[in-house]
């Protein structure tokens, strides 16, 4: 098998910048699977989602699987870069930096709730140019709400080497492949042993089990959309759907109709 070739329409957007008197700005379009937006950081956070569709972010040397239940935080001077995997309808909000919801440099990804969900709608059908009381007391809300959220441990790390790398983008373009790695290795122009050593040492853990976070990752906008778990699982390289989901309750303590129907709590790895 051939390492994946995608070719990508680059996008641009334009957001507001957000500032002190009006901390939350929304911009976004509607965007077809395959469009890319390059690495790129702004000195403003980013609380990005997708009304429809799925998207991947990369940043902080890691890679995120975005369905439309979830929204990931970008902080402020985060390089990052966007790949639509699905037709999406993209609302990244731009929150000024002094207001970030979470500290520190790290992105995360939440859950979005009930409330937060109406709380976005409802800021998108606010007229801009229009500063209102009302559009103060949503923004507000949302600020508050957003570190409510429940995180999800879904990032997957990337790593810095040119050949591991290769290995890694193919592995995210097509998480059920079944190469071994030393399949992979004639496919980089790398030994098996050079692999298995950048690793453990660009991304702290062996082959299968990063195989195994790729995998976890892509299957929540599979179980979101419905698709049967045995699907889920042959899709995604499984002997079978009791081997998926034993394996996905070793990884996040609850089975994955607990996980996805919000009752399975956890944290960030």
């Amino acid at each position: 098998m051939a390492i994946p070739i995608v070719t990508h329409t680059h996008f641009n957007w334009h957001c507001d910048f957000p500032d002190e008197h009006r901390p939350l700005t929304m911009a976004g379009r509607d965007l077809q699977a395959n469009a890319t937006l390059a690495p790129h950081d702004h000195p403003w956070g980013q609380f990005t989602y997708a009304v429809q569709g799925v998207m991947r972010i990369d940043a902080n040397r890691s890679s995120w699987i975005v369905p439309p239940q979830r929204a990931i935080w970008i902080p402020p001077d985060v390089v990052h870069s966007v790949t639509v995997l699905e037709a999406t309808h993209l609302r990244p909000l731009c929150v000024y930096a002094g207001r970030a919801p979470f500290p520190g440099n790290e992105c995360k990804l939440v859950e979005l709730s009930s409330l937060l969900r109406e709380l976005l709608a409802a800021l998108e059908q606010h007229d801009r140019q229009e500063h209102s009381a009302r559009e103060q007391l949503l923004m507000e809300l949302i600020l508050d709400e957003i570190p409510r959220c429940a995180v999800r441990p879904v990032r997957v790390p990337l790593p810095a080497d040119k050949r591991l790398k290769a290995l890694c983008d193919a592995l995210i373009a097509e998480p059920g492949a079944e190469l071994t790695l030393a399949g992979w290795a004639g496919r980089v122009g790398a030994s098996e042993r050079t692999l298995a050593r950048l690793f453990e040492r660009e991304l702290g853990m062996g082959f299968s089990q990063w195989r195994q976070k790729v995998r976890l990752a892509h299957a929540a906008p599979l179980i979101t959309r419905g698709v049967p778990l045995s699907q889920v699982s042959a899709e995604l390289g499984y002997a079978s759907q009791s081997a998926f989901s034993a394996m996905f309750k070793k990884t996040f303590g609850c089975s994955p109709s607990t996980f996805f129907a919000g009752a399975g709590q956890t944290t960030v790895q």
